[in-house]
């Protein structure tokens, strides 16, 4: 047994410090980036937007959308072969893979159909299986732009990116429909995940995806700060139209859409027949705000992403980490009249 006793941190216990800055107006930053990827020596234009592969979120109709967009949507695993032909662009989309054989034979059947990305993706990506899986695909897709993980230590992280992966994908616990926290007791602050783990990845020429714990568009400027690549939101827009989530009407009239993880027993009872009795559920099921068209949620994000770097003199996205500084705080709103 060891303890570190380094103070780690999440979104909520930092704010950005503003600084001078030569920007007359937001309308100066660039969002869009252009990225080489080490493993794969593809390259990539568009906004580092990902949306995540859960059934709610990793929609065809989230692809579609996000694609006018020029962001990514990573498709979750149950996507069927004949939605595949209704996507209009396979430059802004992933193919979910994971462990189990199912998956993969998906992956084997589909990806070379003109997709340039593959989302390897399991909840503990510490498994030397994983690490197997990733060189595996590697091998057979030399081209392919491979997302994996999830991973929240910069050791697993060089390791996943020398296996073959072009990005890593971190967050272990911090989403808002994961409990794994809760059940398992396992996890990281997401702030200074992203922050050590963008370290150990930009080392190696890798890059890496923040997954989870963004609840507004001030968190994601701050994965963003704190080096992450790309930023995949879940939670964020599971409320709009094109999410795959179910909408309800509460006891007041509001309408809402029930948004679940993965690894909810919502989830199991849906794609594995319940939860199998060696495991524990590690996902809740919650009743959301409706949020309209997808567009309008990512344009207030990337609203907020642009007016953050104004107030530090960053030019782009890929700027904003070197004009950071990061001042932890007690209390980061003012919520007297709600959030």
């Amino acid at each position: 047994m060891h303890i570190d006793n380094e103070i780690k941190l999440d979104y909520s216990d930092v704010l950005i410090r503003p600084k001078r800055s030569r920007l007359n107006s937001r309308a100066e930053v660039k969002i869009i980036r252009e990225f080489k990827f080490p493993h794969s020596f593809q390259t990539w234009t568009g906004v580092p937007l990902m949306a995540a592969n859960m059934d709610t979120t990793g929609t065809i109709e989230m692809a579609n959308a996000l694609s006018q967009m020029q962001a990514i949507t990573c498709l979750h695993k149950y996507v069927t072969k004949d939605e595949v032909p209704l996507l209009n662009d396979k430059n802004f989309v992933a193919l979910s893979c994971g462990l189990d054989n199912p998956s993969i034979n998906y992956l084997h059947a589909n990806f070379d159909k003109g997709f340039k990305f593959i989302c390897l993706d399991v909840a503990n990506g510490y498994s030397e299986r994983f690490i197997d899986l990733v060189k595996d695909m590697r091998k057979i897709w030399n081209n392919a732009i491979i997302i994996a993980g999830n991973v929240v230590t910069a050791e697993m992280t060089e390791a996943l990116i020398l296996a073959g992966a072009d990005i890593v994908k971190v967050g272990i616990g911090p989403g808002s429909v994961c409990t794994t926290r809760k059940i398992t007791g396992v996890g990281y602050p997401q702030l200074s995940a992203v922050i050590e783990c963008s370290d150990a990845a930009h080392g190696l020429g890798g890059h890496i995806v923040a997954d989870g714990g963004c609840t507004c568009p001030g968190d994601v400027a701050k994965a963003f700060a704190a080096g992450a690549d790309f930023v995949m939101l879940g939670g964020m827009l599971a409320g709009t139209d094109e999410s795959g989530a179910e909408k309800v009407t509460d006891s007041s009239g509001v309408v809402k859409k029930r948004f679940y993880g993965m690894s909810s027993k919502e989830a199991m009872n849906r794609y594995s027949g319940g939860v199998a009795n060696y495991r524990a559920a590690e996902g809740k099921s919650v009743e959301i705000e409706y949020s309209g068209p997808v567009h309008g949620v990512v344009d207030e994000i990337l609203g907020g992403i642009r007016s953050a770097c104004t107030y530090v003199g960053a030019k782009s996205i890929k700027d904003l980490p070197k004009c950071t500084t990061f001042v932890r705080v007690n209390r980061q709103l003012n919520t007297i009249f709600g959030g």
